[in-house]
């Protein structure tokens, strides 16, 4: 074996531009399947983190504006929700909503606290909007049913912003008491920060501002939990049974699409995982079409180290050399050259890799309505790694068996003549 390596490492020194280029078509091969495969798993890792923002067996429901005339009504008129849409969502559909809530804002107002003040939304909310968009505190608690029986002036706020207002000690301010604009409120709780919500908004009862502001029955959202929608039929089927009873309480067609507006939260979740599929595959298509430049580069440069070596052969087989050990010559080089850059693509994709998680990885993007992060770890795992270059070792092998059996089946009389 020691031999061979020898003799191998001689062929490899005689031909190094040509070891050279096959070297780099395989490394280059296993290096963009290795990037084009993290890229793209950052990609969907980020998307499905924005979508891990709320349950997807949820609805969210914004007023439109008519697109259609009805009952000696014109197009074009705003739809505004109210409490009784509320009420209707409970009430008509028990047997798939089972928690319903809503939501109104407020503009921006000044949140003070000593000598240190924030200017901040406020958003009235229903307990239920914990649960539906998953808040997640770093200290305190969020609203409860007893704030919103009591209208208790109590609000939460957004760690950016207890840190504007008690610098050092943020999570000491649950419990004091903040002036929003001219009304003292109690701090409750700090809510971790929330890319869905700019991380400006205030968060209080929802009876509260209502009756503070003389918001009357008017709500900007209506949100809620729903149930026993497993398909996308089922989903269509409900949107279009609850959109033509709001639409009836507002006087609108009962298909009128735009009189208001449905955030259907599981049907996006089920388009996301079609398009993540669909991504996955073209991505894994194209880098292997990638991978397979690399095969081809080992075929050829055996089929031209075979040809270029079969007077050598011959000469060999002359003075006994048997076919296997031919065969073998021409495998082991294969192998060899095959995993060696192999190995060194793989190293420099993962490398790649790092770079993208260090200087892109989790940073958001601010939209200016929102802040969503567009790349999270994008990596492929060192198993996935170690495999698409095993698969170019094998690959490479058989690239470079062709012309092995094609060398050990000349006969020694027509390889010298070759020479």
């Amino acid at each position: 074996m020691i031999e061979l390596l020898h003799e191998m490492r001689q062929t490899v020194g005689r031909n190094r531009l040509r070891t050279s280029l096959t070297g780099f078509a395989v490394a280059w091969g296993i290096f963009m399947l290795i990037v084009l495969l993290g890229a793209g798993n950052g990609l969907i890792n980020a998307q499905l983190a924005n979508n891990a923002d709320f349950i997807d067996n949820s609805m969210a429901v914004f007023g439109g504006q008519t697109s259609k005339a009805h009952n000696g009504l014109k197009e074009g008129r705003e739809v505004k929700l109210n409490e009784a849409d509320l009420a209707l969502t409970e009430s008509r559909f028990p047997g798939n909503v089972d928690r319903a809530g809503a939501v109104i804002y407020v503009a921006a107002t000044n949140i003070a606290f000593g000598d240190n003040y924030v200017s901040s939304n406020l958003r009235g909310v229903f307990p239920v909007d914990a649960v539906i968009n998953r808040r997640k505190l770093v200290a305190g608690r969020y609203i409860n049913d007893i704030d919103m029986r009591q209208q208790r002036k109590v609000l939460v706020l957004i760690e950016n912003q207890a840190r504007e207002l008690m610098p050092g000690h943020p999570l000491e301010l649950v419990g004091r008491i903040v002036n929003v604009g001219t009304m003292a409120f109690s701090v409750i709780g700090i809510l971790e920060e929330d890319r869905s919500i700019r991380n400006n908004t205030s968060i209080a009862p929802f009876t509260t501002l209502r009756t503070i502001y003389n918001r009357g029955e008017d709500l900007d959202r209506v949100e809620f939990i729903f149930h026993g929608l497993e398909t996308e039929a089922d989903n269509t089927t409900f949107e279009q049974q609850y959109r033509a009873a709001v639409n009836q309480h507002h006087s609108a067609a009962p298909d009128d699409d735009e009189a208001i507006w449905l955030w259907n939260r599981f049907t996006q979740a089920l388009q996301m995982q079609k398009g993540v599929a669909i991504l996955r595959t073209a991505l894994w298509v194209i880098g292997l079409f990638t991978l397979l430049s690399g095969v081809v580069g080992v075929s050829n440069i055996m089929l031209i180290s075979v040809r270029e070596r079969t007077h050598e052969f011959g000469i060999r087989k002359a003075i006994g050399a048997r076919p296997l050990s031919i065969l073998r010559i021409i495998i082991v080089e294969s192998v060899i050259v095959t995993a060696f850059f192999g190995y060194i693509g793989m190293v420099l994709g993962i490398v790649a890799n790092h770079y993208m998680e260090v200087t892109v990885g989790s940073k958001p993007i601010d939209t200016g309505l929102f802040k969503a992060t567009m790349f999270v770890d994008p990596n492929v795992g060192i198993g996935t790694a170690v495999g698409v270059t095993a698969v170019l070792i094998i690959a490479g092998t058989l690239a470079g068996l062709i012309p092995a059996l094609k060398a050990a089946r000349v006969r020694p009389v027509e390889a010298l003549n070759a020479g």
